[in-house]
């Protein structure tokens, strides 16, 4: 395993000049990912907002190719340092991307520094990977998340089955999260072929030795049905909804 303070750079402090070329400002509201089993927060995903709260759209519809790498890069410095703030003590999910990372090693100095200057416990680091990417190569994905699995963080496929399935990075390097998307998991209790694909995904996953994390579960419906499948880790409004600045608590349902 390669040790995440080897790679630390003092030169990539928080505060470098990594967001140089960005002309807006942005901040994060998390959404507790819960284990029902223990009824404890499992992680809490950072979501892009607005200074004002503005939806996650009007912010990622100002990135382009000049500006992905800074604001990849500020993103985790920001994810960090407000979690840290915020006191949480639970594992940080972090929205990467794959484009802007041409090399794991050197990019991921600076949320190391990141975790140094704000006193965040790397291992608890989480980075998601939206499965709808337009990526490149997917032999340089493979390579992401097996360096940043090597250095000890988790690594998560966001979006599973929304159309872009990454079966062949499922082959390859299977990440340790698989986050089911919100288009299986509305209203999969009345949807027998539904049912049919979640089910495969699960045994699939259970094989791979990772986890199944079913995201956007909005009713007790949809809920009672992945959870009688024994899935344990949930995402969605049923549970919290996103919170502004702050690390909302979670309901369990009974």
């Amino acid at each position: 395993m390669i040790k995440p303070e080897t790679l630390f750079d003092e030169s990539h402090c928080a505060q470098c000049a990594c967001g140089e070329g960005l002309d807006f400002s942005f901040t994060f509201a998390f959404q507790p990912i819960v284990d029902v089993i223990n009824k404890t927060v499992y992680a809490y995903e950072a979501l892009v907002r607005g200074p004002d709260g503005e939806g996650a759209l009007s912010i990622l519809g100002r990135v382009n190719e000049q500006n992905r790498y800074a604001f990849d890069q500020v993103c985790r410095v920001k994810a960090v340092k407000l979690a840290s703030r915020l006191g949480m003590k639970t594992r940080l999910s972090i929205n990467f991307m794959p484009n802007a990372v041409y090399q794991a090693e050197y990019c991921i100095r600076t949320t190391l520094a990141a975790a140094k200057t704000y006193n965040f416990d790397t291992s608890k680091i989480i980075f998601e990977l939206t499965e709808g990417e337009d990526l490149t190569s997917v032999d340089h994905l493979v390579s992401i998340i097996e360096a940043y699995q090597e250095m000890g963080f988790s690594t998560a496929i966001d979006d599973f089955g929304a159309g872009y399935s990454r079966y062949n990075i499922m082959m390859a390097s299977p990440p340790d999260l698989l986050k089911l998307d919100m288009g299986l998991v509305r209203n999969v209790h009345q949807e027998p072929n539904k049912q049919a694909v979640v089910s495969g995904i699960i045994t699939m996953m259970s094989q791979l030795g990772g986890k199944i994390v079913a995201e956007g579960v909005e009713t007790a419906e949809e809920y009672f049905w992945l959870r009688s499948q024994g899935i344990s880790l949930y995402q969605g409004y049923l549970f919290a909804r996103p919170g502004f600045e702050c690390l909302p608590e979670p309901y369990y349902p009974a």
